[in-house]
């Protein structure tokens, strides 16, 4: 029997990504493999059932119930996994940091299961990186609504009302998000600056055509990720922002760290210090947020300056966004089949590293 791999209708509120597209379902089946999808799986993200060719539909329970392999966008719901038979695999974004009930579900079922956030950030996983993929697509999205939320244009216009001048933008933090929303404000026109705590950023951001902005402070660390500040450190770099703040028209901050609250770099104070039409973005949002005003899915205002805390923004782009999640996801997979056989190889560190649990243990330790 070819091994079953199963998608569901993703049930956390707004997404609207799916696992498995019909491209990628294609090339599935060229590998012996069996695909078994919810009916609707795909239809939020622009994939209705009839885009997919040679592929098994029937309900949730069903689907379970005969899947070798499940994958996933965001963690379904705990009683999803007492579906799945013991022995089985889930492969998707499973958010194991704080979240000890989901990973006892999973070690209960003797479910073996890999958390795609967790891979090593290696030349090897880029082909896999569903953090890379996904923050490429809110960058570009945490741009748009900045342009279509400020009371500015983006570009340079000469009118015969006379010559307006371009915004001036800033992106805080300089990883995927923060280069795919530079690239973004530069095809709007804007005038862009980059700022990031890693000095080996500057080349990405001036080959963007953005000036990066310098306030003195490095923070280089390991894994593609900024190590945390000095006290002193975050002082001088607080200082050094909150003047050139004061000038810029729109703010897009996206520093994050996996499993770890947001860095507060935009406080109280540096919001006051700016111009009461500006306007931030923050990207971070979901992790506590850049600024210390922000609130997670919500627009506030703060002496006219107005702060975007959007959540999950991949997911306003569900086609783009679930065509390059599910490359990553059917990349992972070719990984755990080997003769036909579900065999993840523990050697491998790609799979060791991103393993949560498997034949009842739990593998991570958050």
């Amino acid at each position: 029997m070819p091994i079953t791999v199963a998608a569901l209708c993703e049930t956390a509120l707004g997404e609207r990504r799916v696992a498995i597209t019909p491209e990628m379902a294609k090339k599935m089946r060229a590998k012996g493999l069996r695909v078994f999808l919810e009916h609707d799986a795909g239809r939020a993200a622009g994939f209705p059932d009839a885009s997919y060719v040679d592929v098994e539909f029937a309900d949730a329970a069903t689907v379970l119930a005969e899947a070798d392999l499940l994958t996933c966008v965001l963690p379904p719901d705990d009683a999803v996994f007492a579906g799945l038979r013991e022995g089985s695999v889930v492969v998707g974004q499973l958010r194991p940091y704080g979240a000890a009930e989901r990973l006892a579900a999973l070690t209960a079922r003797k479910l073996s299961a890999f958390s795609l956030e967790l891979l090593p950030r290696t030349t090897r996983a880029q082909a896999m990186d569903v953090l890379s993929s996904q923050a490429a697509v809110a960058g570009y999205r945490a741009m748009l609504i900045a342009a279509e939320a400020s009371p500015k244009f983006f570009p340079m216009l000469t009118t015969a009302a006379g010559t307006i001048r371009p915004s001036k933008v800033l992106v805080i933090g300089a990883g995927v998000a923060g280069l795919q929303a530079i690239a973004t404000a530069r095809r709007l026109g804007a005038q862009i600056e980059g700022y990031d705590v890693r000095p080996e950023t500057r080349e990405q951001v001036e080959s963007l055509g953005a000036k990066f902005l310098e306030l003195g402070v490095s923070a280089a660390g390991s894994g593609g990720y900024a190590r945390e500040l000095s006290a002193e450190e975050r002082a001088a770099q607080q200082q050094a922002l909150a003047d050139h703040l004061k000038t810029f028209d729109v703010v897009v901050s996206t520093a994050a760290v996996p499993g770890r609250p947001a860095p507060k770099i935009i406080t109280a104070a540096m919001v006051e210090g700016m111009k009461p039409s500006a306007l931030i973005v923050d990207l971070a949002a979901e992790s506590g947020g850049n600024c210390d005003l922000t609130r997670p899915g919500q627009r506030i205002e703060h002496g006219g300056v107005v702060i975007f805390g959007p959540l999950n923004l991949p997911a306003g782009a569900p086609l783009h966004a679930s065509e390059m999640y599910a490359r990553n996801v059917f990349n992972f997979v070719e990984l755990l089949v080997r003769d036909g056989a579900l065999k993840p190889d523990f050697d491998d560190e790609l799979v060791a590293k991103s393993c949560v649990s498997h034949a009842g243990e739990t593998r991570f330790a958050g």
